[in-house]
């Protein structure tokens, strides 16, 4: 397509503003296309192609993100740091005028160089994929380890800080807006009930018992470029929610999701469980990568994170479904509260197995000395 041709369709479209972002950028090349790429729910990917290369362009949800600057400020550090060590990552494409990204007036775009011959899974399709997403989290906390996370921005406040979620919770619970408090108190005694596990990591992170450093905080598969050809982890991408944190918290929010035998809001509890097998696979490549760095509270701490994280998230939920469905996006009335359900399911089974997940973890701390 030419870039003539690109323009014509663009008025038909209404992709002008689009357009008008990618000619904010140096580009190399001529523009031919640009059309949606990727299933991401925040931001409003593109992919920009020219005779010479191709391009990720974004449109960014500031409305999720409103502290642009230092968001953007957040990644180009890390990115930087990582480069400097020889790691494959995002690079950030300057404007014409050197802006991390561009202000037009329906919104703020920025621009990456495309990382070819990659692919992402939405979902692990066996164990050794899922043991190579831990390792490639696993060695991108190893290496920013030497990096100082004091140094990023806190771009979304309070987004680990249990303790906080938990007094967002009892709030929703006392004002009660939509009046479904009652029919579900179960489930919110069962919050209640584990109200003693919530400050104990930002409890270690204040006292220093634990470090803090560089957390992604959106450990999804799909956040992992895979080589197309051998299939292994080449980079970590979508690094919006770079912030400074605890290891525990990508950790624990990995084996929510990861170890989990059902979807997040599947209704029929019988089928969500628990997978010990999962968790270790997990653990064996996440532990193994950041075995150099990794202190031994933080290596005791791996199974309580991923209870405390499935805490975190279902209260969430619940919150979510007590103040009227306002944060998640929702397919049905009880939509949050079946996702709370999965959660609690999840953390039930957890300290049923709690021994287990120890043991496990012990014994990849002893085999990758």
């Amino acid at each position: 397509m030419t870039s003539a041709h690109t323009s014509a369709t663009a008025e038909r479209t209404g992709i002008d503003p689009v357009l008008s972002a990618v000619g904010r950028f140096p580009i190399e090349g001529r523009l031919e296309s640009v059309s949606p790429y990727g299933s991401g729910h925040i931001n409003v990917t593109y992919l920009a192609v020219t005779s010479a290369k191709r391009y990720i362009l974004q449109k960014m949800n500031t409305d999720v993100f409103p502290d642009t600057d230092n968001l953007m400020r957040n990644i180009e550090l890390v990115t930087a740091f990582l480069r400097g060590r020889g790691v494959e990552t995002l690079h950030v494409i300057h404007t014409v005028d050197d802006k991390p990204y561009a202000v037009l007036p329906d919104g703020s775009y920025r621009l990456y160089d495309f990382i070819e011959n990659t692919v992402t899974y939405q979902m692990a399709p066996d164990r050794t994929v899922f043991s190579d997403s831990g390792a490639a989290f696993g060695r991108f906390q190893n290496h920013l380890a030497a990096f100082d996370a004091s140094e990023l921005t806190e771009t979304i406040p309070h987004f680990h800080d249990t303790p906080h979620r938990y007094q967002d919770f009892t709030r929703a619970v006392k004002e009660d807006r939509m009046g479904r408090a009652a029919g579900v108190r179960k489930e919110i005694d069962f919050y209640r009930a584990h109200e003693d596990d919530y400050p104990v990591v930002m409890k270690a992170l204040d006292d220093g018992t634990i470090p803090l450093r560089v957390t992604h905080n959106d450990t999804k598969l799909n956040n992992i470029l895979m080589d197309a050809v051998t299939h292994k982890p080449r980079a970590i991408i979508d690094l919006d929610t770079i912030m400074p944190g605890s290891m525990l918290f990508d950790f624990g929010d990995s084996i929510r999701f990861g170890a989990s035998t059902a979807l997040e809001d599947e209704k029929d509890l019988s089928k969500v469980h628990f997978s010990t097998d999962l968790f270790a696979a997990y653990a064996e490549g996440f532990v193994g990568a950041v075995r150099p760095t990794i202190t031994e509270r933080e290596a005791q701490l791996l199974p309580f994170s991923a209870r405390l994280l499935t805490l975190e998230c279902g209260m969430r939920f619940l919150a979510d479904y007590l103040v009227g469905d306002t944060y998640f996006a929702t397919a049905y009335p009880e939509h949050n509260l079946v996702r709370a359900r999965t959660q609690i399911k999840l953390v039930q089974e957890m300290e049923q197995k709690d021994g287990q997940m120890q043991n496990i973890i012990a014994c990849i701390m002893k085999d990758a000395k």
